[in-house]
C-alpha cells in the first residue's frame, strides 16, 4: 500500500497549518449562535489543504465502487480557547494545573456547532450522498458510489500499483468543497485505502531452547541455566536467514527460558516496594486492539506469576462489531485475514505487559474494533475510549507510518487525543520496530518516517532498547545492568548499508528489528518538548512540504520517541498465547504449541515497551491518588530538573550498538531512545513539581 515511494510529499500539505488557523478564526464564541447556510449550486470552491497525496506509483485508471463510505473531519469550535486550556492544565504554575474536564464536557465546549454540522450534511445530500450516523460530532459520515463521492469533492479517484505489486486506490487530484464550508473542514477520510494499522512486535527467529551441554552461537558467556543462551551474533543470524540454520535460544526466568518474568522486569527498572498502591490499585487501564484474543490465555499467565487465586480484571469493550463480527465502513471489506484472531499475539502481549507492571489495577479495558483499510474503525475506537473516559492510562501497539496515514486521518485523531489530554487520560503508542524507517512494515518503502499515532503531540511515543549481553537467568530480582542497555538494533544490522551478510541493511531493519524514531512530517514541536539534546543535528524544521507541514515554516518538528524501554526480541518478555480450531487466523495457533513449554515464548518489539510505560503511569496515578494526565509534560520537566534520578540515559558511550539505523544515541535526548528508560520508583512516588 505504498502511497508514497519517495521521501518528499510535495506541495499538498504545505498550508495545512493555515487550515487550523482559519478554523480558529471561524469558530469564535459566536459560532454556535450563527446560522450557517448550505452553499448553493455553483458556489466558489476551495481546495482542502493537504488533500492531495503525491505518489510516484503507477496510476492504472479510474477507481470505481458501487458504494463507499467517507467521513468529513470538522475542526473543533473555539480552537484557540482549547489550545490555551491544554497549556494551562499542564503548566505546574497555573491555577488550572491538572483540573481535568469531566466526561462529556469536551464535546459540550468544543464540538462544532449544529449549524456547521448540518450545513456540511446538507451539502453532501445535495451532492447525492446519503448522510448516516457517525461515531462523533467531529465527523460527518456519508455513503455513495465512487462517482458520487468524486463529484461531491470535485476530485478523481484512481487505482495505483506500487513497486511491490500492491494495489490500492487514492484521490489523484485535490479535494475541493464550497468556500463557505472548506475553512471548517480538516480533511476527508476514506478517499484512500492505505491506512491499515500494523502491530509492532517481534519474536525471536527460533523457539528451540538450548539443551544441556549445547553451546550457543554467541559471544556472550553461557548462562548457568541449561536452556538459556547468550545474545545471537550477526554470523548466527546470517546463517539462519540465508541458509536456514537454526540456533538454540533462551532468556530469562519464564517457563522454558521464554523471557523476563514480571518480577524481573520490575526489578530491572527499579519498581518501588510499596504494596498495591504502587501497583495500579484503583486505576483503570486500557489497551487499543484490532484483534480477538482468548481471556483464558491471560488468566493462565496471571495465575503462573501471581498465584492460583488471581484473576485478570478484564473488561471487553467492542466497537463497530469488533474483529469477530465486523461492521465495517461501506465498501471496506475488512478482510478476515486481518481480523478474527489474526493479532492475538499482539493483544496478549499488550495485556500481559500492563499486568506485569500494574498487577493490582482495578480493571483493564480491552477496546476492540475491526481492522479496516481507511482508518474509520480506528477513529471510532479511539473516539470511544475518549468518550467513555474510564481509562486513565491507555496503550496502543497498532500504527501506520505517517506517509500512509495522510493529513485528514492524523488531524481527526489529534482532536481525539486533545480530548484525552484535557480529561487527564495518558495515551501511549509503540514507535515501531524497523528503526528510522517506519514505512517498511506499512508499505515496504525505506524513507525515514515515524509512526502515527505515536508521533501525535498528545501521545507518548515509546521507543525500544536492548539488554543485550545481560541475561538474568532465573534470578527473581536482578539489578539494572549499568552500561549494558543499548538502543535496540540487533547486532547493528539495521542501517543504510547496501550489504549486510548478503542483504541490505534495510532488510535487517524489518527482519530483526530496531527501535523507531525520527521527526514528524506533520507535527511541530509541542510546547513541552524541551530538554538537553532535543535540538540536535537531526532536528528538522517546518518547510511547508515534507517537514512538520501542519506547523508554520521554520518551526522545529516533533521528535520521537519520547522515552523507551527494553523491546529486543532477544532480551524478551515471557508471553503465553495459544490458538486452536476455534480461533480463526490465530498467529499463536501456528507455532506456540511447539514451544519447549507449549504456549510460552519470548516476545519483543515496542509493542511491549509501550504498555510497560502505560502501566508505570497507572502505578503513578494509584500512588498519587489522582490522574497524572498525558505524561509527556511531566517527563520533560523532570528531565530538565534531575535526569539521572528519573531515567537511564542511553548514551552509546563505549557501546557497539549506538544507533537505530539512522539516528545515534547520545547524552541527553536523542531520536533513537528519547529521554531514556525508566527508573520506576521516583517516577511513581515523587510528588508535584512547581
Amino acid at each position: 500500500m505504498g502511497l508514497l515511494l519517495r521521501a518528499t510529499r510535495v506541495g499538498a500539505v504545505a498550508v495545512c497549518g493555515l487550515a487550523m488557523a482559519t478554523s480558529t478564526g471561524a469558530f469564535g464564541s459566536s459560532e454556535a449562535a450563527a446560522a450557517v447556510a448550505a452553499p448553493s449550486k455553483g458556489s466558489p470552491l476551495t481546495a482542502i489543504p493537504g488533500s492531495l497525496p503525491v505518489t510516484t506509483d503507477t496510476n492504472t485508471g479510474i477507481h470505481t465502487s458501487s458504494r463507499m463510505s467517507v467521513e468529513i473531519a470538522l475542526a473543533p469550535n473555539h480552537a484557540a480557547e482549547m489550545k490555551a486550556q491544554l497549556a494551562a492544565v499542564y503548566n505546574t504554575r497555573s491555577g488550572q494545573y491538572q483540573r481535568w474536564l469531566s466526561k462529556g464536557e469536551f464535546t459540550a465546549r468544543y464540538a462544532p456547532s449544529k449549524a456547521r454540522e448540518e450545513a456540511v450534511a446538507a451539502y453532501l445530500r445535495t451532492s447525492g450522498l446519503t448522510v448516516v450516523k457517525s461515531s462523533s460530532p467531529f465527523l460527518v459520515r456519508a455513503t455513495g458510489s465512487s462517482r458520487q463521492v468524486s463529484a461531491a469533492f470535485h476530485t478523481t479517484l484512481s487505482n495505483y500499483v506500487d513497486k511491490h505489486s500492491v494495489h490500492y486506490f487514492s484521490n489523484s487530484t485535490s479535494v475541493k468543497m464550497p468556500s463557505t464550508l472548506a475553512g471548517s473542514v480538516l480533511g476527508v477520510i476514506g478517499l484512500s485505502n492505505t491506512v491499515r494499522e500494523q502491530s509492532q512486535l517481534m519474536r525471536a527467529k527460533t523457539g528451540k531452547a538450548a539443551k544441556s551441554g549445547e553451546a550457543p552461537n554467541s559471544t556472550a558467556p553461557r548462562s548457568k541455566v541449561s536452556c538459556e543462551t547468550g545474545y545471537p551474533t550477526a554470523t548466527t543470524l546470517f546463517n539462519n536467514v540465508n541458509n536456514g540454520v537454526g540456533f538454540p535460544f533462551g532468556y530469562g526466568g519464564g517457563p522454558g527460558c521464554s523471557g523476563l518474568t514480571p518480577s524481573q522486569t520490575n526489578s530491572i527498572y527499579g519498581a518501588p516496594h510499596d504494596g498495591s498502591r504502587a501497583k495500579g490499585a484503583g486505576v483503570t487501564m486500557a489497551v487499543f486492539e484490532l484483534s480477538a484474543y482468548q481471556s483464558s490465555d491471560i488468566n493462565t499467565w496471571v495465575k503462573k506469576f501471581y498465584g492460583a487465586k488471581k484473576v485478570a480484571p478484564l473488561v471487553n469493550r467492542t466497537v463497530d462489531g469488533g474483529p469477530l463480527n465486523p461492521s465495517c465502513p461501506v465498501g471496506d471489506t475488512c478482510p478476515p485475514k486481518y481480523n478474527g484472531y489474526s493479532g492475538d499475539i499482539e493483544v496478549d502481549a499488550d495485556i500481559e505487559m500492563q499486568l506485569a507492571v500494574a498487577p493490582d489495577a482495578k480493571r483493564l479495558m480491552v477496546y476492540n474494533a475491526p481492522n479496516d483499510y481507511t482508518g474509520q474503525t480506528e477513529l471510532d475506537e479511539y473516539g470511544q475510549i475518549a468518550a467513555d473516559d474510564r481509562a486513565a492510562a491507555i496503550s496502543s501497539s497498532w500504527a501506520v507510518c505517517e506517509n500512509d496515514a495522510g493529513s485528514a486521518v492524523v488531524q481527526a485523531e489529534n482532536t481525539i487525543f486533545e480530548q484525552m489530554a484535557l480529561q487527564g487520560q495518558s495515551m501511549f503508542g509503540a514507535e515501531g520496530d524497523t528503526g528510522a524507517f517506519s514505512c517498511i512494515r506499512s508499505d515496504g518503502t525505506t524513507i525515514p518516517n515515524v509512526l502515527d499515532p505515536p508521533s501525535q503531540p498528545w501521545v507518548t511515543s515509546v521507543g525500544g532498547t536492548s539488554l543485550e549481553s545481560d541475561n538474568p537467568g532465573t534470578k527473581a530480582r536482578p539489578s539494572y545492568p549499568n552500561g549494558v542497555e543499548t538502543v535496540w538494533n540487533v547486532d547493528n544490522l539495521c542501517n543504510t548499508s547496501a550489504s549486510e551478510g548478503g542483504r541490505t541493511g534495510y532488510f535487517w531493519c524489518g527482519e530483526e528489528g530496531a527501535g523507531g524514531g525520527g521527526s514528524s512530517q506533520f507535527w511541530g514541536r509541542p510546547f513541552y518538548q524541551h530538554a538537553p539534546g532535543v535540538n540536535n543535528p537531526g532536528t528538522t524544521y517546518g518547510n511547508g512540504t515534507t517537514q512538520c507541514s501542519l506547523a508554520s515554516a521554520g518551526t522545529p518538528c516533533r521528535e520521537d520517541p519520547d522515552i523507551s524501554a527494553n523491546a529486543d526480541e532477544y532480551t524478551p518478555y515471557s508471553e503465553y498465547c495459544t490458538g486452536n480450531a476455534g480461533t480463526p487466523y490465530s498467529v499463536c495457533g501456528t507455532f506456540s504449541s511447539n514451544q519447549p513449554v507449549p504456549g510460552w515464548f519470548g516476545i519483543g518489539g515496542t509493542s511491549l515497551s509501550s504498555p510497560l510505560w502505560s502501566a508505570i503511569a497507572a502505578d503513578r496515578d494509584s500512588y498519587q491518588g489522582h490522574r497524572t494526565g498525558n505524561i509527556n509534560p511531566l517527563l520533560y520537566l523532570v528531565d530538565n530538573i534531575n535526569p539521572s534520578r528519573y531515567f537511564h540515559d542511553i548514551t552509546g558511550v563505549r557501546q557497539s550498538t549506538d544507533n537505530n539505523g539512522l539516528f545515534p544515541t547520545t547524552r541527553g535526548y536523542d531520536m533513537a531512545t528519547g529521554i531514556g528508560t525508566p527508573k520506576m520508583t521516583p517516577l511513581i512516588t515523587d510528588g508535584r513539581w512547581r
